[in-house]
């Protein structure tokens, strides 16, 4: 069982920043591509990035060259760096395992002046 806790969400100014993590824990192999995906009030969950387990990054267009993702397989944790928010990147954001098809509870981003 994987248990994942995301956390870094908040309120931001468009063009501000925003640092999101995903602790995992339980009895899983941690070796597992990480992603991040977002679902807008009204809207159905969407893709923003991928990261395998050699550290390969894939990104949805729509955050690509804004959005970084990265882990740190020792501390069983993955990242996602938001840079020059904007005003639809809100959303709450998911971290997923894609091994065993476990998500987190989700983080609120807001972006809003």
């Amino acid at each position: 069982q994987v248990q994942l806790v995301e956390s870094g969400g908040g309120l931001v100014q468009p063009g501000g920043s925003l640092r999101l993590s995903c602790a995992a824990s339980g009895s899983f192999e941690s070796l597992s591509d990480m992603g991040w995906h977002r679902q807008a009030p009204g809207k159905q969950r969407e893709w923003v990035a991928r990261i395998t387990v050699a550290g390969t990054t894939y990104y949805a267009d729509s955050v690509k060259d804004r959005f970084t993702i990265s882990r740190d397989n020792a501390k069983k944790t993955v990242y996602l760096q938001m840079n020059t928010l904007k005003p639809e990147d809100t959303a709450v954001y998911y971290c997923y395992n894609y091994q065993s098809r476990a998500w987190g509870q989700g983080t609120q981003v807001t972006v809003s002046s």
